[in-house]
């Protein structure tokens, strides 16, 4: 197993979820327009939900650019992990909005993996991952993710 290779996806992951919600955390509504555009669909539920925001896409893709090249990974390589992280993340809200859970409803697996994993998956090959380090990288995000998760909510 590459640990380095396995330290920076992680990195990569962990920017791409936590720089959104640091920046909505410091300028609350701020420039928070919905990544869905508010589009509700027939169910009556959003599409994502309000806590997925273009300033937090954007963020969080930044954020990846520019931490990448610190760990000798290509910027545009962490804007692609940083996007498809966060595209990641608005799929899991697409599927708790159907499953009618409510904003913020934390489903373990559910909210972690698909963040993780689709972009490890779209670029192992430049982030120098097996199959044996994107699986780690997942177990390590999901449980990591699942240590935060309670502590962000009290903050």
């Amino acid at each position: 197993m590459d640990w380095l290779s396995l330290a920076r996806a992680l990195l990569l992951v962990g920017v791409a979820s936590s720089v959104p919600w640091a920046l909505g955390r410091w300028l609350g509504p701020r420039f928070a327009a919905p990544l869905d555009f508010g589009i509700t669909l027939r169910d009556g539920k959003r599409l994502l939900g309000s806590h997925k925001t273009w300033r937090g896409f954007v963020s969080g893709v930044l954020a990846c650019a520019l931490v990448a090249p610190l760990t000798g990974i290509d910027a545009a390589v962490g804007a692609g992990v940083g996007a498809t992280a966060l595209l990641g993340d608005a799929l899991s809200s697409f599927v708790k909005r159907r499953l009618a859970l409510p904003p913020g409803a934390e489903v373990l697996g559910l909210d972690q993996l698909p963040e993780a994993v689709l972009p490890l998956l779209l670029f192992a090959g430049p982030l120098g991952l097996g199959a044996a380090e994107i699986v780690a990288v997942g177990v390590a995000f999901t449980l990591l993710d699942a240590v935060a998760t309670p502590l962000r909510h009290r903050a």
